[in-house]
């Protein structure tokens, strides 16, 4: 295969008239040019160049190819101009994975604005509270909580001070009374998540002076998070949600968050990607875009409201 650097140089010496000036021009030395030429001519089966001591002419095979050369190299400029403008605009398809509840409930309107401020720009959104295998689906980036188990990806913090918050419905709390410490949890219903085979029912807490934990039960679990925060609204129980996925509901009353006082989980948001080459700019706009927007609910977070 004919390498950029070795039809650089010839068109370089047939324009100049001269390999020693074209080596100069393109900061080579004589002996790299001269196997450079050597290498290119070899390839092609071809002479392309008669040299003297003092004079360098085309060969006549080397005045056909050089307009294919001209031509070849023209080209690969202009795939690469145009590479540099793509990556400049926010256009193109953005496939990118969220939970479920955040996806549905908070990231949507989010990013009907995005799109809105950038109308070339086409978004994949999957959702679903697995890990995305980001090495395999066609997802550039994903969105999700906590620190990742694969040590290889790349995670970029967008809400790095999220917990997770007690909360349960007004309704709910009208009829079984509110909790006021953390062993009190035992006598209420706690809707419980689950990732994979494993019910998050350890509870953990922290008032500032020492850690808590208590092993929950209750009446139903689900697998996805969003069927979670659904329930609590509906009055069925307590929930551990992240701050985030509650922040909304806590704001417009359907939810309230018990035992403020108390420190939940950290629950960090990052973008996880594979590769530092997948943070396109539309990547970085929607990055910098999900960190506004976080920060937005981060003073309410201590306060629960």
């Amino acid at each position: 295969m004919l390498r950029f650097d070795d039809l650089q140089l010839f068109v370089r010496a047939a324009d100049l008239g001269s390999l020693s000036a074209a080596a100069r021009v393109m900061d080579l030395s004589a002996a790299v040019a001269s196997a450079a030429l050597k290498r290119i001519e070899q390839q092609l089966g071809a002479r392309l160049l008669t040299r003297s001591t003092r004079s360098l002419r085309l060969t006549a095979e080397g005045e056909g190819f050089l307009e294919y050369a001209r031509a070849a190299l023209s080209s690969l400029d202009e795939g690469r101009r145009l590479l540099a403008s793509s990556q400049d605009q926010v256009s193109g398809v953005l496939q990118l994975s969220a939970p479920s509840d955040f996806g549905r409930n908070v990231l949507l309107p989010w990013l009907d604005d995005f799109q809105r401020q950038h109308p070339q720009l086409t978004v994949r959104l999957l959702l679903g509270d697995r890990i995305a295998d980001l090495f395999r689906q066609p997802v550039d980036v994903a969105l999700r909580y906590g620190e990742p188990e694969d040590s290889s990806l790349i995670a970029l913090p967008i809400a790095p001070d999220n917990r997770r918050v007690l909360c349960a419905a007004p309704s709910y709390l009208a009829r079984y009374g509110e909790p006021q410490h953390v062993e009190q949890l035992a006598q209420h219903n706690c809707l419980l998540f689950m990732l994979g085979n494993r019910v998050h029912d350890h509870w953990q807490f922290h008032d500032g002076k020492r850690e808590m934990s208590l092993t929950v039960h209750g009446d139903r679990f689900s697998d996805d998070a969003d069927v979670v925060r659904l329930w609590a609204i509906a009055g069925a129980g307590v929930a551990y949600k992240s701050w985030l996925d509650v922040a909304g509901d806590v704001r417009a009353g359907r939810l309230k968050v018990l035992m403020p006082e108390l420190q939940g989980e950290w629950a960090p948001l990052n973008l996880l990607c594979a590769h530092r080459a997948q943070l396109s700019n539309p990547v970085n706009l929607l990055r910098d875009m999900l960190k506004l927007r976080c920060a937005e609910w981060a003073p309410q977070i201590a306060a629960g409201a």
